[in-house]
């Protein structure tokens, strides 16, 4: 399929793009949250096998993404093994996880500048299960939105430059905590190796595909990368290793870092473990400013990623063709970009509370896009084995039934039942109506209506 998209990203830019975009910010502010529920080893046991998993579902990625480098990756790897109807739900999916995440970090942003001003939360509006909302909070998320949508309006190389930087410099303050980690005095009274047995694994294991979730951004801009095929599959897979091995990696630092009443205490427990081990509550504060780093890598990254699967499903005329529409200069989806940063804009007025709902409902989506795309690498394995496949996984057929059985089993982690089932009303209210917009499209669809 031709397009209008400059091929411009190379090896370092495609790395930067996943791995910022999967180690983003949950890593400051959510570590405290799985240790609570996991403790220690059970964190690092959850990441383990989510990471696994995930894994062998990019492996499906790369062989697909390698042998059809389009613009909106899934959406055509569906589209063709399995119709119409399938890639709609899946192509769907997947817009529900990244406007997730890109909603999720215009709530974090000003959660993170709060952390490092306490004053800055002026003017209370309301509270939100519990948690104040202030209207100068709403204000500085409206603003990194509108900030990071001009960054992906102007060109997808000077996005692609951002996050480079970005995750250069949070890379290199994790690595100065876990040299302070190694060098340092654990506390006396270490969190616990196991929390909650088996319930606080699930717990975590629930959260790990929407932490992960990124790697997918590589061939949903497949056609602005200016790299060989198999080069493309090859990069996706490298990327979700790292990312898996980060977060195992900061889990465990700050497992070691603090103590137990130490990491109930704490609001942001990977900047105080950082303030811990280098007795520097400076440092603290630079872990912090990582961490928005990381905020703005992936918010980045699910802006470009977005505004892709959009603009694919436009093309394909499933939904509105105005979401395809390029910018005549910079050759970006601008309407599809517009769209996601107005929906950015909102979420702030919801407080902090909704950004663990936002992982959980966002890890939902996903999972059900993936289970999608394990399928069609199967199906066509078996109905178009001679297709052109310029990453091909060793042994397909049994790495793709494991894939599928084990995305299967995740999937039912968040029904009703499951110990680590999703929250109602608030994750499944989110999913509803995010669902229900997707069904106006599929029914007035240009393609579909004629």
């Amino acid at each position: 399929m031709a397009s209008g998209l400059a091929k411009t990203l190379l090896s370092r830019e495609v790395l930067a793009l996943a791995c910022g975009a999967m180690i983003g910010w949950s890593w400051v502010l959510l570590t405290g949250e799985w240790l609570s529920r996991a403790g220690t080893m059970g964190t690092v046991i959850a990441f383990m096998i989510g990471s696994s998993i995930v894994i062998l579902i990019s492996l499906a990625y790369a062989e697909l993404a390698s042998a059809m480098p389009l613009a909106g990756g899934e959406h055509h790897y569906t589209k063709r093994a399995l119709g119409y109807t399938s890639s709609f739900i899946a192509s769907w999916a997947v817009v529900i996880a990244y406007v997730t995440v890109c909603v999720f970090e215009s709530a974090a942003l000003p959660t993170a500048l709060q952390y490092l001003f306490p004053d800055l939360g002026v003017g209370l509006l309301w509270s939100v299960a519990g948690s104040p909302v202030y209207a100068s909070l709403v204000a500085v998320g409206a603003i990194g939105a509108a900030l990071m949508t001009f960054i992906n309006y102007v060109g997808i190389r000077f996005a692609a430059f951002v996050q480079t930087l970005m995750t250069v410099l949070f890379i290199a303050v994790g690595l100065l905590f876990f040299l302070g980690v190694g060098i340092s005095e654990p506390p006396a009274s270490r969190v616990p190796e196991l929390s909650q047995g088996i319930v606080g694994i699930l717990g975590v294991l629930v959260m790990v595909p929407a932490l992960l979730v990124g790697f997918d951004v590589i061939p949903q801009s497949a056609e602005e990368i200016n790299l060989p095929p198999n080069r493309i599959g090859g990069l996706l897979v490298i990327s979700v290793c790292l990312a898996g091995g980060w977060y195992i990696a900061i889990s465990l630092a700050v497992g070691n870092a603090l103590s137990g009443p130490e990491l109930e205490a704490s609001t942001m427990p990977t900047a105080d473990a950082m303030a811990a081990v280098w007795s520097s509550s400076v440092l603290g504060q630079v872990m912090l400013l990582a961490g928005v780093g990381g905020i703005l890598t992936s918010w980045n990254a699910f802006i470009i990623g977005g505004s892709r699967i959009l603009y694919a499903l436009a093309v394909s005329g499933m939904i509105p063709r105005v979401f395809a529409r390029l910018h005549p200069k910079y050759k970006t989806p601008t309407v599809s970009i517009l769209a996601i940063g107005g929906l950015s804009m909102i979420s702030p007025l919801f407080g902090r509370e909704i950004l663990v709902w936002l992982v959980d409902a966002g890890s939902f989506a996903i999972v059900i896009a993936y289970l999608f795309v394990v399928v069609s690498f199967l199906r066509l394995r078996r109905v178009e084995p001679d297709m052109v496949r310029p990453f091909k996984v060793p042994f397909g057929q049994v790495v793709g039934t494991i894939a599928l059985v084990l995305t299967f089993g995740l999937l039912l982690l968040y029904l009703p039942g499951s110990p680590a089932a999703l929250l109602w009303p608030e994750e499944w209210a989110m999913l509803l109506a995010a669902a229900a917009v997707g069904v106006i499209f599929y029914f007035q669809g240009p393609a579909r209506k004629s």
